[in-house]
């Protein structure tokens, strides 16, 4: 798993004055990675390294001839429209790379990288790699319990879900990155009273407060990665917002599980945080005595000793009644990714224990990430009891699900004594009228 190294570094500061503020999200320890362009340019998206409030361009990085070996190697790939070839590379390379930055942003260094600098509020993103393939799975108990009383109250979590880290397959073609704006879906429902189904728009229209994590350096078909070398073969984190459609989902998801309920949007941040970067952060993973344990190829005393994160996670909504009076988004949830039942590494495992090959920018959802207490919910399924009791918002709003015009705004951060603070940003996506 990865060390601690002098890039985490809790003294360390840098030049770019903004990053040493205390709330700042990137740090000198964090460094973590995007795909953007100025805003509003026609110029072509490449990689960029978030240093306070600026990015570093990595494509100018590369031109410049700045770096050398293995790492002037790393710049050029991280310098492409996406980040895939650069995430191909692996640990090593990423690694590297990150420590030359780091170096070269300390107080006291010779500031060659000051004129690849650019503002970050005059940049867009794009998402940051070609997602080819990606995987949701349901890694939370607390959520999948909730949930299940809600649709089978006589058997609410099935008797698999202890033994393996449930997924399906989703769609990658309608992820975007944040700012997504999408169209409510429409799709069949059933209502329970109904003799038959009927079709329109959703109308218990859902997000999920997940982690996103994406693959790095992939497998060859036929070969499983193994639980305590999966670190090998995580690129790094972002938030991810997987919106639902839980009325249609209600009728599609049996036999085969979701569909049109999940693949018409979802929305990832467009910074990764290293797996690195994180390393203060990682936390012992426990399985209750009285459960099931995992089977072999998921356990591991790496595993229990480092395997969860501590990464707290929150979630606001901003409805157009909000926006138009200029009142602040309203934080309705606060969780922690430790909760979750299973490990990145064992989701990993699992993954793969069938010779399913990884390929670099391969994307994995968490599942939503809810607590145990009702606050920590992570979706508004949870929050409002299946639509029986709103929330009430400060200014008098109610919701049970979310109305058109709702922007969702979803953050994440990492703090503990003894350790700089590591952010992740944010993800919003704004809510459309169907067509």
């Amino acid at each position: 798993m990865m060390q601690l190294n002098e890039t985490h570094d809790v003294n360390l500061r840098s030049w770019v004055s903004a990053a040493n503020e205390a709330d700042c999200d990137f740090p000198i320890q964090n460094l973590p990675f995007a795909v953007f362009r100025r805003k509003g340019s026609d110029e072509a998206f490449r990689g960029g390294v978030a240093i306070g409030d600026q990015v570093v361009d990595m494509a100018r990085v590369a031109e410049q001839n700045l770096l050398t070996g293995k790492c002037a190697e790393a710049a050029a790939a991280c310098a492409e429209p996406t980040l895939n070839r650069f995430m191909s590379m692996g640990q090593e390379y990423a690694s590297a790379l990150r420590l030359a930055l780091s170096m070269a942003l300390r107080e006291g260094a010779d500031r060659a990288l000051e004129n690849c600098l650019i503002p970050m509020d005059q940049v867009e993103y794009d998402l940051p790699a070609v997602i080819g393939d990606y995987t949701d799975f349901y890694t939370s108990i607390h959520h999948a319990t909730s949930v299940g009383k809600l649709f089978r109250p006589d058997n609410p979590l099935l008797p698999n879900y202890k033994w393996v880290p449930i997924g399906y397959h989703g769609r990658s073609s309608s992820i975007g990155v944040s700012g997504q704006e999408f169209r409510r879906p429409k799709g069949q429902t059933k209502a329970p009273d109904a003799a038959e189904p009927s079709f329109g728009p959703c109308k218990r229209l859902d997000y999920e407060l997940e982690m996103g994590i994406y693959i790095g350096k992939g497998n060859a078909m036929g070969d499983a990665i193994e639980l305590d070398q999966a670190d090998e073969h995580v690129f790094g984190f972002c938030l991810f917002n997987d919106w639902s459609a839980r009325d249609i989902q209600a009728w599609e998801y049996q036999p085969l599980g979701p569909f049109l309920a999940k693949n018409f949007a979802s929305t990832v941040s467009p910074w990764i945080v290293t797996l690195e970067a994180l390393a203060p952060y990682r936390a012992a993973w426990t399985r209750d005595e009285s459960d099931p344990q995992p089977m072999p190829y998921l356990e591991s005393d790496a595993n229990r000793a480092a395997g969860a994160f501590d990464i707290e996670l929150e979630v606001l909504i901003e409805t157009p009644k909000m926006k138009a009076e200029g009142t602040p988004a309203q934080s309705v949830s606060l969780s922690n990714f430790r909760h979750s039942y299973w490990t990145v590494a064992q989701m990993v495992a699992h993954h793969t224990v069938n010779g399913c090959n990884m390929k670099p920018g391969d994307f994995f959802g968490s599942g939503t990430q809810s607590g145990p207490e009702h606050k920590e919910a992570g979706s508004l399924l949870e929050l409002s009891n299946g639509g029986k009791q709103p929330i009430t918002l400060a200014n008098g709003e109610q919701r049970t699900f979310l109305e058109d015009g709702d922007t969702i705004i979803m953050k994440g951060w990492c703090v503990k004594e003894g350790a700089a603070r590591i952010g992740f940003g944010h993800v919003a996506s704004t809510v459309l009228p169907a067509n």
